[in-house]
């Protein structure tokens, strides 16, 4: 007789594979990895893991689907508080999604080099379709509200959430690629110059943000200087830290 496995046993059994699989997108990235690979990770037979997930392709949706309905949960209550103004729901929305990144901040240094790899691109460009399907018409709801209140203004609002959090997806993307780079030169000037040229970038996207939306000059700020700051430390610390191992 075939054995019944119980809904919570095979969720959690799905939660450990795709928990190894994501082991390996940050050391070696998701084009590098085999199957075999998490069959490594799990000691487990090919056919078990066939048995949650039938292809290499199938385990990336499912990695996209779980890190976006996490974010989804912590989206929840911003898209719930339907009392409070369009251009707060809109500030909390965004600082939701830039929040998960800072909360998280040693984890992501740590594997923001991998993450931006050749290796990830694949992933990359799932993962941000995903959340611009996933999000977009959410945050669309939040600026129907707006054009309601007065406090935006566009003609296409069903449209502009896709819109405004592509720009902050980008904006996120941009900063990375800077931090990654790192500064033109060494020393606390080289430093502030590199802190200049990123808070220059958040402003140019934060403003075409209430562009977009028809917000009124100083409505958004996609991040602050004093959070900046700490990516950057933290990014040369890894780097030092890297240097001397």
């Amino acid at each position: 007789m075939a054995r019944t496995v119980r809904p919570d046993e095979h969720a959690l059994r799905r939660d450990e594979i795709l928990d190894a699989a994501q082991r390996l997108v940050r050391t070696k990235g998701y084009q590098a990895m085999t199957i075999q690979d998490v069959l490594d990770e799990l000691r487990s037979s090919k056919g078990a893991l066939y048995h949650y997930f039938g292809s290499k392709p199938a385990l990336l949706e499912a990695l996209v689907g779980r890190m976006h309905d996490r974010l989804a949960a912590d989206l929840a209550p911003v898209l719930a508080d339907t009392a409070a103004s369009a251009p707060e729901r809109l500030r909390r929305f965004l600082d939701t999604l830039a929040g998960r990144r800072n909360d998280e901040q040693a984890f992501f240094v740590g594997v923001m080099r991998v993450w931006y790899s050749d290796g990830n691109a694949l992933l990359r460009q799932k993962v941000r379709a995903d959340a611009l399907r996933r999000f977009g018409p959410m945050l669309a709801e939040v600026i129907e509200q707006g054009v309601r209140e007065g406090t935006m203004a566009t003609t296409h609002p069903a449209h502009m959430g896709e819109v405004a959090l592509g720009l902050s997806l980008s904006h996120a993307d941009t900063l990375a690629r800077s931090l990654l780079d790192g500064p033109a030169g060494t020393g606390p000037a080289a430093d502030e110059r590199e802190l200049a040229r990123m808070a220059a970038t958040t402003a140019a996207y934060s403003e075409a943000v209430e562009r977009v939306l028809g917000m009124a000059p100083g409505s958004v700020r996609l991040t602050d200087t004093e959070t900046l700051r700490a990516w950057l430390a933290a990014v040369a610390a890894q780097r030092e830290e890297a240097h001397h191992a």
